[in-house]
Parts: C-alpha cells; structure tokens; sequence
C-alpha cells in the first residue's frame, strides 16, 4: 500500500486521446518526494532541451504535493510546472485552493499533459471515470465564468475547476491558471494550457488517502495547531503588519497600507510616493474594502482566511487573492481603491498574472508619454488612468493592435517597439517581471535571492529571515530569544551583530558566507513546501512560522512511512534543487542571467555583488558559472545528470565552463 501518495499519474495525450493510470516507481517517494520534486524529474526524463514552450513535445504537468488531502493544516498547493514562453526556462507556478486534495481523493497524484489538442477541450476526472469533452461552447468565456459553467454542465457543484481565460487561450505570455479564489499565475502556464487548447480541467474524487502511522501525524498536527492559535493571538512586535502574523499575506483582513503604498514603487516600477498615505487616504480605502468584502475565505484545511469574497456594487461577485488588491491601482496611479476591487474581476476573468500585467499596462503608459508609441497605437483608448488600463487589458488579452506586442511581456515587447524602448523594460529578471521596487543601498540577501532561485520570482523565496535589521539591540534580542525554527543556533548572532547602519549594515553585512547560509536555508524550506504542497505562507515565507525544518521530517515519516531525519530531509531537496538546476542549465540559464534590474537599488557595488555570487556558487558545490559539479551530483546520487552535462559539453572533467547555446522563446 501506498502512503499520502495515490501511486499513479494520470497521463493525457491531447493528440490522440489516449488516456492512462500510470503506476509511479515508489522509489521516487524518497528521492524526490512529490510535487514539484517529481514534476522535475518528469520533464528532466521526458523533455529535451530544444524542446520550445508550445512545441507539441512540452509536457503539462498538474501536481498535487505529497501531503495535500492529509490533515495536515493549510496543506493545499497544485503545482503546474512547465516550460515558461517568456524565458524558456521550467516555470512552476502555485495555486490554493481545494484543486490538489480533489486530485489526491480521485486517485491521482499529477496529471500529464502531452502534444496539443486539434479542438477546444476540457478534462474531467471523475475517480477512474476520465473523459476529454468538447469545450467549443466555452471558447471566449472568462475563467470564472467557465468554472461555474462546467459545474453545471456535470451537475457537480462540488467539483474542483482549473481554467483559463481569454489570455490563456491567446497564448498571452502572462496568462494564469484561475481555481476559486487562486490561480497559477507566474511564467505563462495559462498560455501553455492555452496552447494545447485545454480549456480547463474538472476534477472530483471521493475515494480514500491513507497515512502509514494516523494517530502519530494527528499527535504531530495538535502541536502544530496549538503554535497556530498562539501564532494568531501573539502577531510578532516590531515587524510590517503583513509579517506579524502566519499565512499568506493578510491583505484581505488588513486594511492599513501604508508599507506596501509607500515602499513599493507606482507605475512601471517608476517611483515611490513616501508621503501617499495620509488620514484620508486611510479612511476612504478602509471603507471602501469593508464594503467590497462579503466575507473572508481559506483554501482547503487551513484556519488563516487569506482571501476574500468580494461582492461590490454591480461587479460580478468574485474571489480575491491577497496582493492583486494593490497591483492594477498603484500601476496605474489610481489613488481609489473602488478600480481595484472593479478591475481585478475582468483581469481574473481574462486570466492574467496580477504582477507581470499590470507592469506590462504600465509600461505601455510609459511609451506613450515619453513619444516612444504613438496616439495611433492607441487609437480608441480613454486619456484617463483608468480608462487606459481597462483599454489596455483588453487588447492585450485578445492579442490586437499593440496588445498583441504587449502580450509577450516587456522584455519582448521592448526589443520589438525599439526606438528606446528597452531602458523601460528595467524591472524582470531572466525576462520576466518583478515586484515593483527601488530602494536605496543593495541588500545582499535580497541580491542572492533575486538572483539564484529558480522560481524568477521574488515574491516566492524570500522569507523567514526578517527583511531589515531591527532597530535596537534589544529589539533583536526579544526576537532570538523565541526562535525555535532556525535551523542552527548560529543564526540567533548574525541577527543581533545586524544593524541598520555603520559596519554591521548592508551591504557588507551580513558577510557573503553568512548571507549563503542564510539564502540556502530559506531556499531549503521553499523547496520542502513546494514538495508537500504546504502554503509558504505557512512555512517558508513568514517569519517563525508553524512548519519547518525541525517538524518536516516527523510529518513526512508519519505520513508516508519513510524514515528521515533533519539531514535526510536536506538531501532530498538538494537533489531536487540540483536536477532542476541541470535542467535550466541544458536550457540555456547562464551566469550572466542571473543579476536584479539595474535600477533596483539606487547603490550597488558591483565587486561585492561578484564575490556574492561567486560565495554562493561555491557554497552550493557549483562552478564558477553556477553549474554543479560531478563531485555534487554524485553526492545527490545524480550521477546520471553530471554525464548528460558531460556529454553535452557544459561540464568538462566534471568542472568546466558553459555550452554556448540558442536560448531564445518561443511566440
């Protein structure tokens, strides 16, 4: 018998319409675990480099994480993992909701998508019942609208939707995934699913999901839930109001935005408004969410309330998510928060990315101002903010006249527009765009973490480590004193020596081999989470948070029957963070790829940002282009990876420099 995991894949092939129930290799579970560790390896065995994104041959892959349908708190996440059109590179966004446990309780851990569609279809899985079924008379329809309408259509209220919008369909590059009041939304995968012309995905499962030792993961989950109830009672002193407490940010609960408002950049990543928020500001945004939010809403098992159904004057009602709250508004310079709550539904139907898109309408404004586009291409628009973004929205998710160019995201869009159109698309790392920000001395943590990790996003690595040091010494002394997640007591001091200024300050502090330990350690719970399907926002995103590197391992024992300790659990995501890795390096990821927007901190230092990278790389047993070696493959049991690198020429005597190669997208 199999535990926490089904033991079987669903694989799909759209071109045919073959349909298996795949028994995976149970070896797997302790190699890779699940979720995002053995969607890498699927598309590390199944997916060659040339493959290109909407090449037939890219695979699709839905994951559920390997504790997803267990009772393990706000253990919920689908991971979609794919290769991202904007950079060519493994894209593997994340959505909530009640999609993953659905998967698990029809008795399936992934589904696997292959070749293309000749039609407009959806999948539904119904247990062993599964059926591809024509999706003609969904084409054109919003996301939301077409979850309600296969609901109906089956007679399963209860079934779980995942589906694309227009923008997916169009093969926009910053199409999402939406899924109730979540969506996958980072790298493209909407335009992926779009392409193999897979309107949405049904799914409902009423079978059974068995643990190897029940009664010791519930012991494991009482404890868990009693540091939950004290986590919401005591929200940590001293910190921004959206860290102060457990699960993904509050933004649906707290209306106080002067943080976010003031220390995020409006526009394209243009500018900070220091002085926005005022008394005024406070309770004209304050009223205008008390009236928007019907009610305050979770994701499958989890106690935190992170989003919100929102039913606000003759607005269709709709779920929010935590930060598309702010995104479109402060874009487009709107100062009422009345175009957020309107917005965010049409861009929710569409099925956009509610961080690249709005930078992408930004962007466009900016062209404009500055003669770089003409009033031709935007023949038709309003003059007023808000009227422009709405403009802008749909024409980049019907893909006419200058939205077709926008669609590609601005790093794209900007090499075709020309005429200086690039020094606007100054906010994406490996193309693709970033949290809005400028701030002032470089942060070396925040350097790395920008850099390195695999998820190009910002906004999914950063984590338990405070993002500033705090003021006085006392303040940090109260916050080491009760600090149990840390993986080793030696990080207690780097904090207390961390100070806002003089020699223990940024940049030069924390020093390169204590900001590689730090960024290795948030990277490892990252990586723990996105295996199991827990919400960052409950391990590897907030500070001091209820899972970590200390609980992991008795939820995974408990659960799967696998013996593992601190060090075992360590190892498997090395291995997983090594193969995919190897894996972006065949696509073509090279060292020079990897560096934040130029303008992103107003001082740099571009000597220390070299002995950064070059600390990290070796930290992580990598070369000096940020390869891994044989000796730390080998290590991983990765001995297969470090001879395909061989063979390919990125790695020579196990060491060697890249393989120059083709690395550009696909349209």
């Amino acid at each position: 018998m199999r535990f926490a995991e089904t033991g079987y894949n669903l694989e799909i092939d759209l071109a045919t319409g073959n349909i298996e129930r795949v028994e995976t290799d149970p070896e797997n579970l302790g190699l890779f675990l699940g979720g995002l560790g053995t969607n890498v390896k699927e598309l590390w065995e199944r997916v060659p480099p040339e493959t290109k994104p909407f090449d037939p041959e890219n695979l699709l892959i839905f994951s559920a994480g390997l504790l997803c349908g267990t009772p393990a708190y706000s253990c919920n996440r689908s991971i979609v993992s794919t290769i991202s059109p904007q950079n060519n590179l493994l894209a593997y966004p994340m959505m909530g909701g009640f999609w993953a446990a659905e998967l698990k309780y029809a008795g399936y851990d992934k589904v696997i998508m292959r070749n293309k569609s000749p039609d407009l279809v959806y999948i539904w899985i119904n247990n062993d019942k599964v059926e591809i079924r024509d999706a003609s008379h969904l084409k054109g329809k919003g996301a939301l609208e077409t979850q309600e309408a296969i609901r109906q259509e089956l007679k399963q209220p209860n079934a779980q939707v995942a589906a694309i919008g227009l923008a997916g369909e169009n093969r926009v590059f910053t199409a999402s995934i939406e899924q109730g009041r979540s969506s996958a939304s980072r790298l493209g995968g909407g335009a992926v699913m779009g392409d193999k012309k897979v309107k949405a995905i049904a799914v409902r499962g009423t079978k059974d999901l068995f643990l190897a030792d029940g009664a010791k993961f519930m012991e494991h989950m009482a404890e868990i839930k009693k540091y939950i109830n004290y986590r919401n009672e005591n929200p940590l002193p001293g910190v921004m109001t959206i860290l102060s407490g457990i699960g993904s940010p509050q933004e649906m609960k707290h209306t106080d935005e002067k943080w976010h408002t003031e220390s995020f950049a409006w526009g394209n990543a243009r500018e900070r408004r220091k002085t926005f928020w005022t008394e005024e500001i406070d309770k004209m945004w304050s009223k205008t969410q008390t009236e928007a939010i019907k009610r305050l809403i979770s994701c499958f098992n989890c106690p935190q309330q992170c989003g919100a159904l929102i039913n606000y004057k003759d607005v269709p009602p709709y779920m929010m998510k935590c930060f598309s709250k702010l995104t479109y508004a402060m874009a487009a310079y709107v100062d009422d928060l009345d175009f957020s709550f309107k917005i965010v539904q049409k861009a929710q139907e569409y099925g956009f990315d509610a961080f690249s898109t709005p930078q992408i309408m930004a962007f466009a404004v900016e062209l404009l101002e500055a003669g770089i586009l003409a009033e031709k291409d935007f023949e038709g628009c309003p003059q007023d903010s808000k009227g422009r973004f709405y403009w802008l929205l749909e024409r980049i998710a019907r893909r006419e006249g200058i939205g077709d160019i926008l669609a590609d995201g601005t790093y794209y869009a900007a090499k075709k527009i020309g005429n200086g159109a690039e020094k606007f698309a100054h906010n994406t790392i490996k193309k693709h765009e970033q949290l809005p920000l400028k701030l002032g001395m470089l942060d070396p943590l925040y350097y790395l973490m920008y850099a390195t990790n695999e998820k190009i996003s910002i906004t999914q690595i950063e984590g338990n480590w405070p993002q500033a040091p705090f003021p006085t010494r006392e303040q940090r002394e109260a916050f080491v004193e009760d600090w149990p997640q840390l993986p080793d007591a030696k990080f207690k001091q780097y904090l207390l020596e961390w100070e806002p200024r003089g020699e223990k300050a940024n940049p030069f502090f924390p020093t390169p081999d204590m900001c590689c330990e730090i960024v290795d350690w948030m990277e490892i719970v990252h990586n723990v989470d996105d295996a199991l399907g827990f919400c960052a926002g409950m391990g590897s995103f907030c500070l001091k948070p209820p899972y970590h590197i200390h609980n992991y391992p008795k939820l995974i024992s408990a659960a799967t029957g696998l013996d593992l300790d601190e060090e075992g659990v360590r190892k498997i995501v090395r291995r997983s963070r090594n193969l995919h890795r190897a894996f972006n390096i065949k696509r073509g990821l090279k060292r020079q790829d990897e560096k934040p927007p130029e303008d992103h901190w107003k001082r740099r230092y571009p000597e220390h940002e070299k002995l950064l990278l070059d600390s990290y790389y070796k930290f992580k047993g990598w070369n000096d282009e940020g390869i891994p070696t044989r000796e730390t493959l080998t290590s991983l049991d990765l001995g297969y990876v470090a001879e395909d690198l061989e063979k390919r020429g990125f790695l020579k005597n196990g060491q060697g420099e890249e393989k120059d190669q083709d690395h550009n997208h696909q349209g």
